[in-house]
């Protein structure tokens, strides 16, 4: 492992998924850690989500990522929650359309089930982040959600994943058409990660 900085000094983000570090980089980048995701130490570790909630895929990858790296990891498992379709596609939002499908693919599969259903379309998004330490048995949990409603017209760039019809009518906008500070705000990931601070401050410090 070739780093400028001790472990110790490093948080892990166990997920190669560069949207996601976008994300994470204005909420957290301002700690004394730095910031890495497994392409940038080399490691190849691939996690199945096998747990039937949020918590428990944020738990399975957390700990094993902080096992086979030794160093501090945060993962996080999120996803849409549609009342219409009773919470779906919740815990599968990342496989709703089938293995390899695309973002666009799982846009339009969440337009289909939707069909008939009138505005608003009620939803919201969760994330669960956990924190796991080497060495230590067990991860902490800390959650963030998001209100919003579903439309079925594509608006917005600044995002990934279901953001482009995620529309937030306090902010008159999708999530994807949302600057990124706004975001980075009341995101249900921005949620989550501002609620985790304060426990990584903490173990900053015990460091």
């Amino acid at each position: 492992m070739s780093m400028n900085l001790k472990p110790r000094h490093q948080l892990l983000l166990a997920t190669n998924n560069r949207g996601k570090l976008r994300e994470f980089l204005p909420i957290l980048g301002d700690l004394p850690l730095q910031l890495v995701i497994p392409a940038n130490i080399g490691l190849t570790l691939e996690v199945a989500e096998t747990g039937s909630t949020y918590a428990e895929n944020a738990q399975l990858k957390a700990e094993a990522f902080a096992q086979t790296s030794g160093l501090l990891t945060l993962a996080d498992d999120s996803g849409l929650e549609v009342a219409a379709l009773d919470g779906e596609p919740g815990v599968y939002s990342a496989r709703y359309a089938g293995p390899g499908a695309s973002d666009a693919d799982r846009r339009a599969r969440l337009i289909d089930a939707l069909r008939g259903v009138p505005a608003p379309r009620s939803a919201r998004f969760r994330c669960v982040i956990a924190i796991a330490q080497p060495g230590e048995a067990t991860s902490l949990l800390f959650e963030g959600t998001c209100e919003g409603e579903i439309i079925f017209e594509e608006r917005g760039s600044n995002g990934f994943g279901y953001d482009p019809l995620f529309f937030l009518p306090e902010h008159n906008g999708t999530m994807a058409e949302l600057p990124s500070e706004v975001k980075n705000q009341i995101s249900h990931r921005a949620r989550a990660a501002q609620a985790a601070r304060p426990f990584l401050e903490a173990v900053i410090k015990d460091q």
